[in-house]
């Protein structure tokens, strides 16, 4: 279900890309070269396009709550990589930094004035 989800986002993804780059722009040097279109284009066209952006907008955002609440448990751990790779990296500095004290016992806590 999960990969399901994945695919949707993605094609939702190129289809959102695709809407933006097909709306004409509102403003600025490009919308003075394309103001012919406006006149001759259909104007529905223009109001399709935003809802489609917005609708494929929140399918995204809808898609991707429902991959992360159906990520298999396999791929869930406890650890993070990065506490795993610190544990794996200083557990055996750690062994190797241990030196038994001889002939010098710590005094009790209560001793020490």
């Amino acid at each position: 279900m999960y990969t399901f989800f994945i695919i949707l986002i993605v094609i939702a993804s190129v289809l959102l890309v695709l809407a933006v780059l097909a709306q004409h722009p509102k403003s600025g040097m490009a919308a003075n070269f394309g103001a012919s279109n406006q006149v001759m284009g259909v104007r529905q066209t223009t109001d399709f396009l935003e809802r489609f952006t917005w609708g494929a907008s929140i399918a995204i955002v809808v898609l991707t709550l429902l991959a992360t609440m159906s990520v298999p448990k396999s791929h869930i751990s406890d650890k993070s990589i990065v506490e795993e790779n610190i544990q794996n990296t200083y557990a055996p500095l750690n062994q190797t930094l241990q030196v038994p004290v001889t002939g010098m016992e710590a005094a009790p806590a209560d001793s020490v004035k």
